[in-house]
């Protein structure tokens, strides 16, 4: 799946950073989110990377990011594509 069709509609930063896990080739294409949840619910280097990816999309503008009702992501529809 297209990150960008995968984060159409707001997603909560856990099930996010999974999309971007899966898109970089981390989890598997057949593993589920219930597989690996873990990653995301503790302390370790790896949520802590997808998370900051998630943010680091935020800032170049690829994605959107509100806080509440929770902290959730989604496709932003406008990324910047010329480089500024």
């Amino acid at each position: 799946m297209d990150l960008s069709e995968g984060l159409a509609d707001w997603t909560d930063w856990d099930g996010a950073a999974f999309l971007v896990g899966h898109s970089l080739g981390i989890f598997g294409a057949s593993e589920a989110f219930t597989e690996v949840k873990w990653v995301f619910w503790t302390g370790n280097p790896l949520g802590d990377a997808l998370h900051g990816v998630l943010l680091q999309l935020v800032g170049a503008g690829v994605l959107e990011r509100r806080e509440e009702p929770n902290e959730q992501f989604r496709w932003s529809g406008n990324p910047l594509r010329d480089g500024s």
